[in-house]
């Protein structure tokens, strides 16, 4: 007991004290080997695998040799062609020929002169086909109620195993409560029925991995009646007693079960007794845990992954009516070794320390541990101071010798594991394992680490400097025994020379480390989201900036979701990158996406993204469905398709019918881009089909697929002909014709129309005609008499609606002589009561009272409004000849004129005209149009310019629109970049003979823009603008200028002159030739009212010669972009054809009456 103690003090005191340190050795030093790959255990040789390879792989300096043994015994592999070995290391294969010979327990050792390493024992396993025995089998006789069991026992083989039950006809033998199959394969029965009996009972073995299924001897079972007057197979006798329950399965009354942590528990319970007992299940003196299952009629109980909770009795009870039965079941969780933490590491150790290597195992039973050295069995060797305590390996002041590869082997019946530990003991002057003069770069404010590994024994002590500075700081972070030097959010100081020195009892060594701190990459222009439309191309731009010493590295990659771009890929043959660009061609919706820029350095890199939104047509809708197909008003419905990223506007519906024009789409329907239905009126006696399609700004998508045809019934028409027309081509005669209805409105056979007609508020009687062509003649009318006339349509199945009259004249007089002599055929009264009314300065209403319909003498053509300019006011004494007429069609009451001048007198008179000519005007109307506000200065310049003064200058307007009363000034200091305005000033220049204003106070080194308005009583017209920038003042801190100050002063004065004498000469040449430089110049600019008043008139029809009708359009007053109302209202639409900006509002309306 005391030596135990004194050992256990020892080992205590050693792992306290020794020097030893774990770590991984480097290749550089001369070491032991180390296994680096093995080929796992166990190795099963399928039949059908050709070869066989074993793998055997280790490292160290000098390099390994192998050797291998077989069951314990050295191994020689013959040297034969099918048997081959690796010289670079022990891997050997056979081929499947030598299956047999090389099933065994291997184990591989890889030496050298350091020591020897090995493998666990790798096992080849050569499974022998599996058979069942061939025998000759009796037949089972059993009496009706009697148990039976039927034995599989089928062979062993490579597993995962399954087993059948099946006739000779490969049919399933039926399994429920009564029979079922165990886990070991036997097939059971609780209780015998005559259907039983048959000859065929078959247990088929199917062996999944090696693709082999054998089949057991047929078995016969002969079940006896205990009635046989019974002769029912299907039927439990009457006499059948009650069998109080057995377990068929397990035997006995109490079962061990040993199975490994994590493993399934499989218990089972198969009962006999008649009833087919019930199985229940417990945990004696515990609860069931909620992980079971239970299985086939709760006769299999399941735990998954057992654990030592799982541990314990368990009790199966089979229980009915007669009785019941028990079986207990011992649970034991067991475990293979397994390392505690981790396997014992390496070491390293100076000579004369102690070191201690501990091998910590866990397992159930508890394992046990073998020790080997270089692959012998290392004992205690309390002589030579190297002791083996069970776990724990102790060596006192160890030496050179003591140099090896120490294996621990933990194994119990569940397995083992093993683990080569390197030990070298010797005394080494630092080893410098980094490169010297390696070169380091990183981005500023990035974070860095240096590198400066040492080999050495014992461990060496390790410092850093820079320029024979030592490194230190905040930023500074040494790890592994400042093996490594890390600089976080590196600065441009921090490049530069770096020294790592090393040195421990048995020398020193240093290596130099060179760090460059570069700039970062930055994309500056990042691409943007782009929204294209598909079919198009777009560009996505992605500007980076680097560090230019990085240029060899530099590149910029796009990735599209995720995926990169390749240059080169077929799918990617639409992407061109260019630089900074990446160019997308043809685009279609499968280009839609996120689009990333990667602009990357061997350094580092910096992404930005943007979102391509493609833009299409909307596919087609699906799933079109008809509702109340009984009917002609159905309701058609749809599932829209995609909207491809703009909004459906609206669906149309199309139909085809297959009678009148098979195979042409026609439009029937439209409906909202928010509907996906559609109430839809069909015609009568035609089959239709239907189909959609969706509209959204980009254009129509394509139509969805036909609906079934859809037959709707007959039926009596449902509108009468439209755009009836009566005319008078003959006196005594009524041409009347009418649009036909088109044959898909017949809504059945036997069309025709009823013509009625009578004269109006004379008789009472209609005259009626059927007729099938769209026109008909009457004949012996008066002269120009009005009648009702009504056309209905009617087909074989009734009438359509009751059509609403409508008035027509019969034919005028048109006796050639009688016109020219008395003048009977042209209208032979004016509109009275014309009344003028006027809008603004440009723009009046003319409204009259209707003329009687006797004074027309035909059909009212329309009127004509003719008016003259009198005089303006601000020229009254200049005599205004401008005469001008506008042409309204139609029987109204008003219109809009446009085109007058403001600040002028007018006289205006009214006529209507026929079809024959023009009746006589009206009494004349005069009025009067407001002033106006002027059309733009047309010039503003900037001059002068003496520190924060500007003198602005410009000349009055070319057309007043009215009395001229001033100016409107604005200026406004501007920001240079955004042109955003900073501050503004306002100044009314109340006086119109001014043309020129000096300002002052302005801000120097600062950009103006000056808006310049004319006014009148009106009000300010349009402005002009122009900028100026004040350039900064500067100090006179000179008192002597320069001599290149005074050469250069001289040029300027000499070019001055020069210029002026070249202006002289220019002028006296033009004079000589006669040319009008100044003065037409200033009259283009400065012309005067009355000139401008004659030559921009609008061009109307003068009336000054002829009387006929004006045929001017209103829009050729609003410059082709006006719209007239039937009654020729245009407000909100008119604008001037030459000065658009110079119309104001009027204070308000005007009436002028006659």
């Amino acid at each position: 007991m005391m030596r135990w103690a004194g050992g256990l003090l020892l080992v205590l005191l050693w792992a306290f004290t020794s020097r030893a340190t774990g770590f991984n050795i480097p290749y550089e030093v001369e070491q032991p080997p180390t296994i680096i790959s093995h080929t796992a255990s166990p190795i099963i040789a399928l039949p059908f695998d050709n070869t066989l390879t074993i793998r055997c792989e280790a490292r160290g300096n000098p390099p390994p040799q192998y050797r291998w043994t077989k069951d314990g015994q050295e191994l020689n592999l013959p040297n034969i062609s099918t048997v081959k070995t690796d010289n670079r290391n022990g891997t050997f294969m056979f081929h499947n020929k030598h299956f047999a010979q090389f099933r065994g327990k291997y184990r591989c050792f890889a030496f050298n002169k350091l020591g020897t390493a090995m493998t666990e024992e790798i096992e080849i396993i050569v499974p022998t086909p599996p058979k069942f025995p061939k025998e000759i089998l009796d037949t089972i006789v059993i009496k009706e109620g009697e148990p039976i069991t039927l034995h599989c026992n089928p062979p062993k083989g490579v597993a995962p195993l399954q087993i059948y039950w099946m006739s000779v006809g490969l049919q399933h033998i039926k399994q429920d409560e009564r029979v079922s199959m165990g886990t070991n394969g036997n097939l059971y029965f609780s209780y015998a029925l005559p259907k039983d009996s048959r000859k065929d009972y078959g247990c088929f073995a199917a062996f999944t991995r090696i693709r082999t299924i054998v089949q057991k001897t047929p078995m016969s079972v002969k079940v006896e009646r205990l009635n046989p007057e019974n002769n029912s197979s299907e039927s439990v006798s009457a006499t059948l007693p009650v069998r109080a329950p057995s377990l068929l399965l397990p035997s006995g009354v109490q079962t061990e079960k040993v199975l490994l942590k994590g493993q399934d528990l499989h218990l089972e319970c198969i009962p006999g007794g008649y009833p087919t007992p019930n199985i229940t299940w417990m945990k004696m003196g515990e609860t069931l845990t909620d992980r079971i299952k239970l299985d086939n009629f709760k006769k299999l109980l399941t735990i998954p992954a057992v654990d030592e909770k799982d541990q314990g009795k368990y009790m199966c009870t089979a229980e009915n009516s007669a009785g019941k039965a028990v079986h207990y079941f011992d649970v034991i969780v067991e475990e293979p070794p397994a390392w505690r933490t981790e396997p014992p590491q390496s070491q390293l150790s100076v000579i004369g320390s102690e070191v201690l290597i501990k091998c910590s195992v866990d397992g159930k039973p508890t394992p046990v541990i073998t020790w080997r050295r270089n692959g012998k069995i290392f004992r205690d060797d309390r002589a030579n101071n190297r002791r083996v305590l069970d776990d724990t390996v102790m060596l006192h002041k160890a030496g050179p010798e003591d140099s090896g590869v120490y294996q621990c082997e933990a194994s119990n019946p569940h397995g083992s594991v093993l683990v080569n530990i390197n030990v070298l003991v010797m005394d080494m002057a630092p080893l410098m394992l980094t490169k010297d003069f390696r070169e380091y770069a990183v981005i500023e404010g990035g974070d860095i680490v240096m590198n400066c590994s040492v080999f050495s024994s014992p461990p060496s002590n390790i410092s850093w400097t820079k320029e024979g500075t030592v490194v230190q700081g905040e930023r500074v972070i040494f790890f592994e025994n400042a093996q490594f030097l890390k600089i976080i959010s590196t600065e441009k100081g921090d490049r530069g020379k770096y020294v790592c020195l090393a040195n421990n009892t048995e020398g020193m060594a240093s290596l130099t480390a060179l760090l460059e701190v570069k700039e970062p990459t930055k994309i500056v222009v990042p691409p943007q989201d782009v929204q294209i439309s598909s079919g198009n191309w777009t560009q996505l731009t992605c500007r980076p900036a680097y560090d230019k010493s990085l240029q060899d590295t530099f590149e910029v990659i796009w990735r599209k979701d995720g995926e990169e771009i390749f240059r080169s890929s077929k799918e990617s043959s639409r992407y061109i990158m260019k630089g900074d660009l990446l160019e997308i061609r043809n685009v279609n919706l499968s280009d839609q996406g996120m689009y990333t820029c990667i602009a990357r350095t061997s350094l580092d890199e910096d992404t930005a993204t943007a979102f391509l939104t493609v833009l299409d047509v909307p596919d087609a809708p699906v799933s079109l469905k008809i509702s109340d197909q009984e009917s002609r008003n159905v309701t058609l419905s749809w599932i829209p398709g995609s909207d491809h990223n703009s909004s459906v506007t609206e669906f149309v519906v199309e139909y085809e019918e297959s009678h009148w024009e098979p195979g042409r789409w026609k439009e029937l329907h439209k409906v909202a881009g928010n509907q996906a239905t559609a109430e839809l009126f069909l015609h009568g006696d035609l089959n239709y089909q239907f189909r959609v399609y969706a509209v959204n700004a980009i254009g129509p998508g394509p139509p969805s697929e036909p609906t079934e045809k859809l037959k709707t019934p007959p039926a009596a028409p449902d509108r009468n002909p439209e755009n009836i027309k009566i005319r008078g081509h003959l006196p005594h005669e009524m041409d009347i014709s009418w649009n036909p209805l088109l044959p898909t409105e017949y809504n059945g056979p036997g069309l025709e129309y009823k013509v009625s007609y009578r004269k109006l508020e004379v008789e009472d009687k209609w005259q009626e005609h059927l007729v099938t062509r769209p026109s008909f003649t009457v004949r012996n009318t008066s002269t120009f008499a009005p009648y009702e006339i009504k056309i209905q349509s009617r087909n074989s199945l009734g009438w359509g609606p009751e059509p609403k009259p409508v008035t027509g004249y019969s034919g005028e007089d048109v006796v050639f002589w009688h016109c020219l002599r008395e003048n009977v055929s042209v209208p032979s009264a004016p509109p009275h009561n014309v009344a003028v009314e006027v809008i603004n300065t440009t723009v009046l209403r003319v409204s009259w009272s209707p003329v009687l319909p006797a004074t027309v003498r035909g059909h009212l053509g329309g009127y004509n409004v003719y008016w003259e300019r009198i005089k303006s006011f601000l020229s009254p004494d200049k005599i205004l000849e401008e005469r001008n007429s506008m042409s309204f069609p139609g029987n109204r009451t008003h219109v809009f004129v446009p085109g007058l001048e403001p600040f002028s007198e007018y006289r205006l008179t009214v006529n209507v005209f026929n079809k024959k000519g023009k009746g006589p005007k009206s009494d004349p109307v005069t009025f009067y149009t407001p002033e106006g506000v002027p059309v733009k200065v047309p010039i503003l310049t900037t001059s002068h310019i003496q520190d924060d003064s500007v003198l602005l200058e410009w000349g009055p307007p070319p057309v007043t629109n009215g009395i001229l009363t001033g100016y409107f000034l604005q200026y406004h200091c501007l920001n240079e970049t955004s042109l955003e305005v900073i501050d503004s000033v306002e100044l009314n220049i109340t006086s119109p003979d001014i043309t020129k204003q000096q300002l002052g106070g302005l801000v120097r080194g600062s950009l103006f823009r000056f808006d310049l308005s004319a006014c009148t009583r009106a009000g300010c017209g349009p402005p002009l603008w122009t900028e100026r920038y004040i350039p900064p003042s500067v100090d006179e801190v000179v008192t002597e200028p320069s001599n290149s100050t005074q050469r250069w002063f001289i040029g300027t004065l000499c070019a001055v002159a020069l210029l002026t004498l070249l202006a002289v000469i220019v002028c006296f040449v033009m004079k000589t030739k006669g040319g009008k430089y100044a003065v037409k110049e200033k009259e283009d600019l400065f012309p005067d009212a009355e000139s401008q008043g004659v030559n921009d008139t609008y061009e109307y029809r003068d009336d000054t010669v002829g009387d006929s009708v004006s045929r001017d359009s209103l829009v050729d007053y609003a410059d082709g972009e006006g719209e007239f109302s039937e009654d020729g209202s245009f407000i909100g639409e008119y604008a001037g054809p030459r000065y658009r900006d110079s119309i104001s509002e009027p204070s308000g309306p005007i009436t002028v009456t006659a």
